[in-house]
């Protein structure tokens, strides 16, 4: 009976600052209180009348604006995109399911998505692909040995590679997924010390893969380089990013 009855209870949800956000515009939008071309305040603005970072900030703006939503203008700020107001909240609708599912489907699709850009990368890569990679890893390698976190050296490593398979609507889906993965392997700390030595040379064998055009060893390296966090995103199926 005691079971029966506490699967009837839902795992609370904390929504993330910057979903907050993103449902603040989306209701301003849908009021009509901010219209297409409409300018919104700055980042600094926001941040301090909203009470958060100007990273949360950041994050929202960004995400919108990957999505169309919003469009940031060189010198004259962010607008509201000119199209309408149906159009603009279900698009908005749709980032926060995405953000919302659950973290194993997440994973899954960054496998896949980084399976493939990595077997392009071996097949396209440039010469100024591998430097670029090469000093993503350098940095990580750098960050590593001062026992700074190296979150933002491992998203540029895979971002990398995505940039050098040539197929820019795969590296913008990896845009849209992979930091929260990434962030939640960092929250529930299971890149140790250890782990990060690790990844670092599984890192170093990708990207020998991909200097020698080998796309089927790349996948290879690629998925054994993936093993732990399929295996985190198996046990732990739904988290609070």
């Amino acid at each position: 009976m005691a079971n029966s009855v506490l699967d009837n209870f839902e795992e609370i949800v904390y929504a993330k600052p910057s979903d907050i956000i993103i449902n603040q515009i989306k209701n301003l939008i849908t009021t009509g209180q901010l219209k297409p071309g409409e300018k919104l305040p700055s980042e600094r603005k926001l941040s301090e009348k909203l009470m958060v970072s100007r990273s949360a900030v950041r994050d929202a703006i960004q995400k919108l604006e990957f999505y169309g939503i919003l469009k940031t203008h060189p010198q004259s700020g962010t607008t509201v995109a000119g199209m309408g107001v149906n159009a603009l909240q279900g698009l908005i609708s749709d980032i926060l399911r995405v953000d919302g599912s659950d973290f194993k489907s997440l994973v899954e699709m960054r496998i896949i998505l980084e399976i493939n850009s990595v077997r392009l990368a071996a097949e396209r890569r440039t010469d100024d692909d591998i430097s670029r990679i090469q000093d993503a890893l350098d940095d990580y390698h750098t960050k590593f040995l001062l026992g700074q976190s190296t979150i933002e050296e491992d998203l540029r490593f895979h971002l990398e590679i995505a940039e050098a398979g040539k197929n820019m609507v795969l590296k913008s889906l990896m845009m849209v997924i992979t930091p929260d993965i990434i962030s939640s392997f960092k929250k529930y700390d299971v890149c140790g010390d250890d782990v990060k030595a690790e990844r670092y040379a599984e890192h170093q064998a990708i990207l020998n893969c991909i200097i020698n055009k080998d796309p089927e060893q790349a996948r290879i390296s690629m998925e054994k380089h993936l093993k732990d966090i399929k295996a985190f995103s198996i046990s732990n199926p739904f988290i609070n990013r």
